[in-house]
């Protein structure tokens, strides 16, 4: 029996060891078990735009640098110089054909070759040059470039599983290939990294803490009805990874009112793509989403925009955040502004929703001082009910029965529930295939 999770199916009722967010041996297990034998996300291709571009990232606690070499193809690199070990890029991001050290002046290609030394003779005619030392696996999937630390790990999409349906749904909204919009938000939270991770796909939390976001909601469309918050589901999708997801009906909820002339081109987006994919994959394109993929990468998809957040683990007690904005290239500028405010004014450091956020998940961590007293969490919300909603813990406990395999090497046994509507399953119809006449 694990020493971090209670599963009792009879209650039935799900804990968490609250130890599990403050213990430093803790943490460095996490790192051991979890980060070194994961697909960890880098980066998005689309943010290397030009040969030999370069941006600079940490990954699983690894300085590391993303880079398109001079053929234009993707590589990464452990950003330390062989030679002494010092950071090859102390910048954020640039374009250059030579990495240098600025130590001893090694220097080397954007494909990871040695190109010169200083005083190279001084080495004897046999030294072997060393090049640049590469994570032992490097994948992408429709733009989302993942990185592993084990050679033998499973292939990406085999360890993606079902979350690539959600990705597609994200991916689909453009036939150019998403994009990256230039900027990052960059915040810290004083809190263990799970917290945001649960934080991330937790529908309950949403009316009691952002109480001012939906006061700017009323304010902008006058009363609510409750039915437009639709149908929804938590999901999982195998290997610790899930999802929340709600029908197209929720899309007068979430953000300021698009204009008309925004509204229309959306609509008009839509009507193209119902004739590409169907009515019923896109159906599914206009809900929502808020996907995590195990262990720190998150999806977001809701009508403000596509959010991806990396969740970086420093501490027991601190992590770092960064986050983009994901976006269609060739939509309209009125769209595009209106993705943009939605997108500061909601998900920001200084928006509507991350302060209250950060400020939950701090007091969280406080409030875990008191772990020898109070010492479980619980997270049993839907587990009594055979439809789990995205107001419900089912997607955490998805995402905690892995952790905890991983820990511990426990396995628990999947938790039941009844099987999804249509909404949910709808499948994209090959795009090679005649388009089926739509309803208007």
């Amino acid at each position: 029996m694990s020493e971090y999770v209670i599963d009792n199916r009879e209650m039935p009722r799900f804990q968490v060891n609250r130890e599990a967010m403050v213990d430093p041996e803790v943490f460095a297990k996490e790192r051991d078990l979890i980060f070194d034998h994961s697909w960890l996300y880098i980066g998005h291709e689309s943010e290397l735009r030009k040969k030999n571009d370069f941006k600079t990232r940490s990954v699983a606690g690894r300085p590391l640098i993303f880079a398109k070499d001079n053929k234009g193809e993707l590589k990464v690199w452990i950003n330390s110089c062989p030679h002494r070990g010092a950071m090859l890029c102390r910048e954020r991001e640039g374009n250059a054909r030579f990495l240098t050290c600025f130590y001893h002046g090694w220097s080397f290609s954007t494909a990871g070759e040695m190109v010169s030394m200083p005083d190279d003779q001084a080495y004897g005619p046999n030294f072997v040059r060393p090049d640049l030392a590469a994570p032992a696996k490097v994948d992408s999937y429709r733009g989302f470039v993942f990185v592993s630390f084990d050679p033998n790990i499973v292939d990406l999409r085999t360890y993606l599983a079902g979350a690539t349906e959600y990705l597609d749904l994200v991916c689909d909204q453009s036939e150019a290939g998403m994009e990256i919009l230039e900027g990052t938000h960059e915040y810290s939270v004083k809190a263990n990294w799970k917290l945001l991770v649960e934080n991330s796909f937790d529908g309950y939390h949403a009316v009691s803490t952002h109480q001012r976001y939906f006061e700017m909601v009323l304010a902008a469309r006058g009363k609510l009805d409750p039915s437009a918050l639709g149908e929804s589901r938590s999901i999982d999708l195998g290997n610790g990874h899930a999802v929340i997801a709600g029908g197209p009906t929720t899309e007068g909820l979430f953000g300021r009112p698009l204009s008309e002339a925004g509204a229309a081109e959306r609509e008009e987006r839509y009507a193209h793509f119902r004739k590409l994919y169907g009515d019923g994959w896109v159906q599914r394109m206009q809900g929502n989403r808020n996907l995590v993929i195990f262990p720190n990468l998150v999806v977001i998809d809701l009508v403000m925009g596509v959010l991806i957040r990396k969740i970086d683990p420093i501490s027991p007690d601190y992590m770092e955040v960064s986050a983009w904005e994901l976006a269609p290239p060739e939509e309209g500028g009125e769209l595009r502004k209106q993705r943009l405010d939605n997108f500061l004014t909601f998900w920001g450091p200084g928006g509507l929703a991350s302060p209250d956020d950060v400020e939950a998940l701090e007091s969280c961590q406080l409030g875990y001082r008191g772990s020898k007293e109070l010492g479980w969490s619980d997270i049993s919300r839907g587990m009594n009910k055979p439809i789990s909603s995205s107001n419900d813990e089912y997607q955490m406990r998805t995402w905690w029965r892995r952790w905890n395999e991983l820990m511990t090497g426990e396995v628990l046994p999947i938790e039941e529930h009844a099987a999804l509507t249509d909404m949910f399953t709808a499948q994209r119809r090959d795009t090679t295939d005649q388009p089926a006449e739509t309803s208007v």
